[in-house]
């Protein structure tokens, strides 16, 4: 019998076309597997396209839109990356606030791969120890945050990782963090740097 540490937990996965496939699905497993609900939020409601790569995958089921989804229904946020995600997703107000309210609520959050460009456009790495892939650490470095070359980074419930060979330890640490709930650390952090 599976270890259900996220019974009764709901997770929002935010994404948007060219999202990295497995770093939704992925994570979107080990968050089932823990017994949480996750659910798909994106910009507009219908599916989205998910890439291997460069290459065309699979479409998902969007369960809400940004302006339907409220932070108060949710327990914690997963950002995927793939280059377009969010890319496209840092320029809709909707989602960016949607991501700076789960800081500002001290929420867990975890980001892979080209995901921490909406950390970036939320305003909330400010002061905190974040991982990425390589192209963002100048971004993440002018932003105020600080960048490292590690498989995992926690700091006060936000996880990071580089890509998708990280995937098992992100995994494994998001389902940790999201079980711990709500991070003090984190709202404290955030307040401090807005």
């Amino acid at each position: 019998m599976a270890d259900l540490k996220l019974q009764g937990k709901k997770i929002a996965f935010i994404a948007t076309d060219m999202v990295e496939e497995v770093e939704l699905t992925k994570p979107w497993e080990a968050v089932e597997q823990a017994g949480g609900k996750p659910e798909l939020v994106s910009i507009e409601t219908g599916e989205i396209q998910a890439f291997n790569h460069f290459d065309k995958s699979n479409t998902y089921k969007v369960d809400k839109d940004f302006s339907s989804a409220r932070v108060g229904d949710y327990d914690a946020l997963v950002i995927p990356g793939g280059v377009g995600n969010p890319d496209t997703m840092r320029m809709d107000d909707d989602a960016v606030e949607f991501v700076r309210s789960f800081f500002e609520a001290g929420k867990p959050v975890a980001v892979i791969c080209h995901g921490p460009w909406m950390l970036v456009e939320a305003d909330v790495v400010r002061g905190r120890k974040v991982t990425s892939w390589p192209s963002l650490e100048t971004d993440i470095r002018n932003a105020g945050g600080n960048w490292v070359d590690e498989e995992v980074v926690v700091d006060q419930g936000l996880v990071t990782s580089r890509n998708p060979d990280d995937l098992p330890a992100f995994c494994k640490k998001l389902v940790e963090e999201f079980c711990e709930g709500v991070h003090l650390g984190q709202r404290e952090k955030t307040t401090a740097s807005a």
